[in-house]
């Protein structure tokens, strides 16, 4: 009886949060190192389908970092890193693409549509959904070239919102393309975070391998539940926040000022993480919030 009557308690607790994003969007970043745990990957699929079927229009924008790796440490295709990104060659350039439209995509797109929802994979090449610039990067007073790393330079919403108003979820490939026909591998925590922007999402949640943002990462009591995206700027500029969190604040920051209300940076190997995050008042992770 106890039990039952905590059940109830939690769903009347979540009711006001139902109320508030029925009909709005959230995108969710969903990091491939999170792939390889089955069940957090089944706890996610169960998560985005119930949201789904609440009303809350999902998309999702997925990694897949180790299983590239996997893939070219079995090719025996040397793969080098630059400040946390892959220098992608063009025989480099085809096997992340399969691995992660061909491969992930199509496995995370079926998992959702078992699960008893309508998915629909798709990478930045589809619908001239992702146009694409090259990256490069300055270091030691030198310009890098990446190959065929690339950042975001348009996202044509449009064809996002016609498939989301046709019922479908879309779950996107961190892929994009130029206009000479070149493919690129893009990071997708800046995919995840131009598209929010693009369609000012209600959310923006990135799914990592930590409980959220931390003061000092080796004392886990510093936390951050919340603070806002002024408090964070502060927090880049005075070097607190560094090493991997650091794009991930950025692209939150970024986000929060093109249009998106809120992001959420949570733990994604935490079962059911994403419905206690949203649906409850203490929430597990961080959230960034606009002034």
């Amino acid at each position: 009886m106890i039990n039952a009557k905590k059940r109830v308690q939690n769903l009347i607790e979540s009711l006001p949060y139902i109320m508030e994003f029925r009909g709005k969007t959230f995108v969710i970043k969903f990091g491939g190192s999170i792939m390889k745990n089955e069940a957090a990957k089944e706890a996610f699929i169960q998560d985005i389908v119930l949201m789904e079927h609440l009303g809350i229009n999902i998309v999702i924008v997925h990694g897949g970092g180790p299983h590239i790796s996997n893939r070219l440490e079995m090719l025996n295709i040397k793969s080098e890193f630059i400040d946390g990104l892959r220098v992608t060659t063009k025989e480099v350039m085809q096997e992340v693409e399969m691995v992660l439209s061909g491969m992930i995509n199509k496995e995370l797109t079926m998992g959702i549509n078992n699960g008893g929802t309508l998915a629909i994979g798709i990478s930045g090449k589809d619908g001239n959904f992702i146009k694409t610039k090259r990256k490069v990067i300055e270091k030691n007073g030198e310009t890098i070239d990446l190959g065929f790393v690339g950042e975001v330079d348009e996202v044509n919403e449009q064809f996002l919102t016609d498939i989301i108003e046709k019922g479908y979820l879309p779950v996107v490939a961190p892929i994009g393309f130029d206009q000479a026909y070149n493919t690129y591998n893009i990071n997708a925590d800046y995919v995840a975070s131009a598209i929010s922007a693009s369609i000012k999402a209600e959310k923006l949640i990135l799914l990592t391998d930590v409980d959220g943002l931390y003061l000092d990462f080796n004392d886990k009591e510093s936390l951050l539940s919340s603070f806002t995206t002024k408090e964070g700027e502060d927090m880049i500029e005075k070097g607190i926040i560094q090493g991997g969190m650091l794009p991930k604040l950025q692209c939150a920051i970024d986000a929060i000022k093109s249009g998106t209300h809120n992001v959420h940076m949570i733990n994604g190997s935490r079962e059911h993480g994403l419905l206690l995050e949203v649906f409850t008042a203490e929430g597990i992770g961080t959230m960034i919030k606009g002034e």
